[in-house]
């Protein structure tokens, strides 16, 4: 039984309409934080001139395996094992990288790690699409969103939405420019940064 969450199925089309654009030039993905594998499985059906890169912890891989199997896609790969707490990733580069609610779920340490695999796996021109909910000016957008924030807190005091300035500036020195900033259902966001150097933070 393939694993479920219905999130993804909510939120797959309106993320799809701006990867549409955010990738139409890119021939490679990787995706980080695969959870699922709904989204993999979606996107490589939905943008067939890309090859979608799964990735995620080893114990996830085989609800990703599932959903890949029944998409029968030949540009959706198997997943790989990727912790973004670590330096070993994937050797290869990719146009683009795909992260959706991730930011809020792991500690802010491990959010400055990921900026920096990202960073290795992206070239000049390489675009990031980040998804989730977002601060600003350290406000929550909405009532539901701060809820939300107290929940994630209470269960791990390390994890909540971030601020967008903060990530940003994460970005900037890898360098990073923010190209677009679209509103999402449900008071989610999504973020798209284009790489214009290969600045070393």
């Amino acid at each position: 039984m393939k694993p479920y969450a219905e999130a993804c199925e909510r939120n797959r089309a309106p993320i799809l309409a701006v990867l549409r654009v955010a990738f139409a030039d890119a021939a490679s993905v990787l995706e980080i934080g695969s959870g699922t594998g709904q989204h993999a499985a979606y996107f490589g059906a939905e943008l067939p001139h890309l090859t979608w890169q799964a990735s995620e912890l080893q114990e996830n891989h085989a609800g990703i395996l599932a959903w890949l199997a029944a998409a029968q896609r030949p540009n959706g790969l198997p997943p790989l094992e990727l912790d973004v707490n670590r330096t070993d990733w994937p050797q290869r580069r990719y146009d683009a990288v795909f992260t959706c609610n991730t930011l809020h779920i792991v500690a802010w340490s491990a959010v400055e790690r990921m900026f920096a695999g990202i960073a290795r796996a992206l070239p000049v021109n390489g675009v990031l699409a980040v998804y989730g909910p977002i601060n600003y000016d350290g406000r929550y957008t909405s009532a539901s969103n701060a809820q939300f924030d107290a929940w994630l807190k209470a269960r791990d005091p390390a994890s909540g939405i971030r601020d967008f300035a903060n990530v940003d500036a994460l970005a900037r020195p890898y360098g990073f420019a923010l190209e677009r900033d679209v509103a999402m259902p449900a008071n989610n966001r999504t973020l798209v940064w284009r790489r214009l150097s290969e600045n070393a933070a």
